[in-house]
């Protein structure tokens, strides 16, 4: 028996082991300056350069311009000719669960996305997020370097920080810890109907249920903030200590709402209880119809997934593409999520706003400078400017282009990561495989 006992454990310590080695290694921290040299550099502000150099040091980048321009003794640094390739700022992820769930829905074990009850500001998504995730190197592989993990759930579901992919552990992956709180607004009472693209609507809500969850929101904020008012609270309280930074402009509230009326109710809630920052993400057609509203009150958004059909049966087919452009021309600030677990397709999503209303150089915008600033993290990151962080992928061809997006560097605070990942390994043992074959025949 306990032979067979040592066995089962020796066989499940070597199928770990065998899945831990798929993982590429975690890249050690920039010893060497690095000069790239003769690529076309997009900084993300929307400047383009043309044979430029970028040079970048202890995790920092030092200077950028034309290589015509910046003059430099080479001696001590390792320079890297990419002429004839594409520079950009590390793409951004918001408003997403990777690290949280790795498989999807129905496999509940490989899910920690959400915590039981309605009001959980104080679950920090960080702890539980999954530096291992299989899926985390085909992003980096994308060009996508950070990402705002967000706990999912109803009314307050939790606390978002943004992270770095290439981490041992969470701490290490953490970029910027709890810099918001997820609020997701209750639905009115509404007949059940057709929805979307003739997708059904989710069941009524009642009014007797839609008025109690107003009523347990009113009642958490209106002790936060007398709560907050306190410097040394007698009774610590871990939930209300939590929202405090919405008060004083520390942290960012998020809201999510499906229809025009609820994002108007949701962000007069916050302006009433005295919220300084707030950002509407998962934005869609009912966002612009409150658009004058959203931009009186200085709102940004972070558009849903533009792959995907129109919310109405009405809709004008193409207005998932037309959103992005429609958004800045109004003078909102616009950033872009994926909502689809195909995470890595999110350049290619700005992309599609290409043909839509965008020059090229605005749709990297949406997955880079302004993302950032939504995200409170552009004074670090979002474009290549010196003294911000050198969070910078090398692509040979066009990132936003299926086509052509191609990764050959990538580099998180200076440190040039391993752009493996499990599709690359699958490739690589299966062409082996037939290789093999087609060479014995």
């Amino acid at each position: 028996m306990k032979t067979k006992i040592y066995i089962s454990i020796m066989l499940i310590f070597a199928f770990l082991f065998k899945v831990t080695a798929q993982s590429p290694i975690v890249a050690p921290v920039q010893k060497k300056p690095v000069i790239l040299v003769g690529g076309t550099i997009h900084t993300g502000t929307g400047d383009v350069i043309e044979n430029g150099i970028l040079i970048f040091s202890g995790g920092k980048i030092i200077s950028v311009g034309k290589s015509t321009d910046i003059k430099t003794d080479k001696t001590g640094y390792e320079v890297i000719d990419v002429t004839g390739k594409q520079v950009y700022p590390g793409l951004i992820f918001p408003n997403t669960s990777l690290g949280l769930i790795e498989i999807g829905s129905g496999v509940e074990v490989a899910s920690d996305n959400r915590e039981i009850g309605d009001l959980n500001p104080n679950v920090r998504a960080i702890v539980a997020y999954n530096t291992d995730s299989h899926v985390i190197p085909v992003l980096r592989s994308n060009g996508i370097l950070l990402a705002q993990i967000v706990p999912t759930g109803s009314l307050l579901p939790g606390t978002s920080s943004v992270v770095q992919l290439d981490a041992w552990n969470w701490e290490d992956a953490a970029y910027k810890l709890d810099n918001g709180i997820q609020m997701v607004w209750p639905r009115k009472p509404s007949p059940a109907g057709r929805g979307g693209g003739g997708y059904p609507q989710f069941p009524a809500v009642s009014a007797g249920s839609y008025d109690k969850n107003i009523e347990a929101l009113e009642k958490i904020f209106s002790d936060a903030v007398a709560y907050s008012s306190l410097e040394k609270p007698l009774n610590f309280n871990l939930r209300l200590e939590s929202l405090r930074g919405l008060f004083d402009g520390s942290k960012t509230l998020f809201i999510s709402s499906t229809e025009a009326k609820g994002i108007i109710a949701a962000i007069t809630f916050g302006k009433r209880f005295g919220v300084k920052k707030m950002v509407l993400e998962e934005a869609d057609e009912s966002a612009w119809i409150v658009k004058d509203f959203l931009k009186e009150n200085n709102i940004p958004v972070l558009l849903a997934d533009p792959l995907t059909v129109p919310k109405y049966d009405y809709s004008d087919t193409r207005l998932p593409f037309k959103l992005a452009a429609m958004f800045k021309k109004e003078g909102i600030l616009v950033g872009l999520t994926y909502s689809s677990q195909a995470y890595g397709n999110l350049p290619f999503a700005a992309g599609q706003t290409v043909s839509y209303g965008l020059t090229k150089e605005e749709a990297l915008q949406t997955v880079t400078l302004n993302s950032a600033k939504i995200l409170g993290i552009d004074d670090k990151t979002g474009s290549l400017e010196a003294g911000k962080d050198a969070n910078i992928v090398v692509s040979t061809g066009d990132i936003l282009d299926i086509s052509t997006n191609n990764i050959e560097y990538a580099f998180i605070s200076g440190r040039n990561i391993s752009l493996d990942n499990k599709h690359k390994q699958l490739y690589r043992r299966f062409e082996a495989k037939y290789s093999n074959k087609l060479k014995e025949k």
